[in-house]
């Protein structure tokens, strides 16, 4: 996908770009190739992978980011899909979150190039960072990180009463039955569940939308061992 096509495809998620934005992301795209360079940050570095891979995927939840809500991204790695979503919607406030700092040295130099007031990031293991920010956000996402129950235990005590937990994955099949115990333990419902392929490669991808319907117990999010070795099941099986 080249950047005219990226801009067409982004028509039919009624997305049409600044010109601002546009530079932005052009800026971006430079600036993670020059710094992939010396720095492991993706295995994807060339235009039209970053184009669709990067840029397109991280915008196909673009219809839930409202003004002024509060977006947590989990895992943000270079900043997909939080820094593009930033980027697209600069007045609301997103907070990307990741372990390695690396990638969040990395994501502090693009968020001084690009000149974004919305955008903090913040090097810490997630479990940690969650504990001290419980129901501060009114959606939570990520994309390609971890399994799905624990991404939930992660996610869904961070998240306002009525927030979204909102993943990006491939496939989850595997992944469903473990998901599904998580999120009734932690008080969340699905209300949407869109499978779709990219375009031009046809590979598959996932978007679920989990509600945050009452107060999860504050004994989670757990420490990360324990998420691992023993995930949740439903009190009431």
């Amino acid at each position: 996908m080249n950047k005219e096509e990226f801009y067409e495809a982004l028509k039919k998620l009624n997305i049409v770009l600044t010109n601002e934005a546009k530079k932005q992301l052009e800026i971006y795209k430079e600036f993670l190739v020059e710094y992939n360079s010396h720095t492991n940050l993706t295995a994807i570095e060339d235009e039209k992978g970053i184009y669709l891979k990067h840029f397109y995927d991280s915008l196909t939840i673009n219809a839930y980011i409202k003004e002024n809500y509060r977006v947590l991204d989990i895992g943000t790695g270079a900043g997909f899909p939080g820094m593009v979503l930033a980027i697209v919607n600069n007045k609301t406030h997103f907070v990307l979150l990741d372990s390695n700092h690396k990638k969040t040295d990395f994501l502090k130099l693009l968020k001084e190039k690009l000149n974004l007031e919305n955008v903090e990031i913040i090097n810490e293991r997630a479990e940690e960072y969650v504990k001290k920010n419980l129901e501060r956000f009114d959606i939570v996402t990520s994309r390609a990180v971890s399994q799905l129950h624990i991404l939930a235990e992660l996610s869904l005590p961070a998240l306002k009463i009525g927030g979204f937990f909102i993943p990006l994955k491939a496939s989850v099949e595997k992944e469903y039955p473990l998901f599904l115990e998580a999120i009734e333990e932690l008080k969340g419902k699905i209300i949407e569940k869109k499978e779709f392929v990219l375009p031009f490669e046809n590979s598959k991808r996932t978007i679920i939308v989990v509600e945050h319907e009452n107060k999860t117990s504050t004994i989670y999010p757990r420490s990360y061992d324990k998420i691992l070795k023993k995930p949740l099941k439903n009190k009431k099986n």
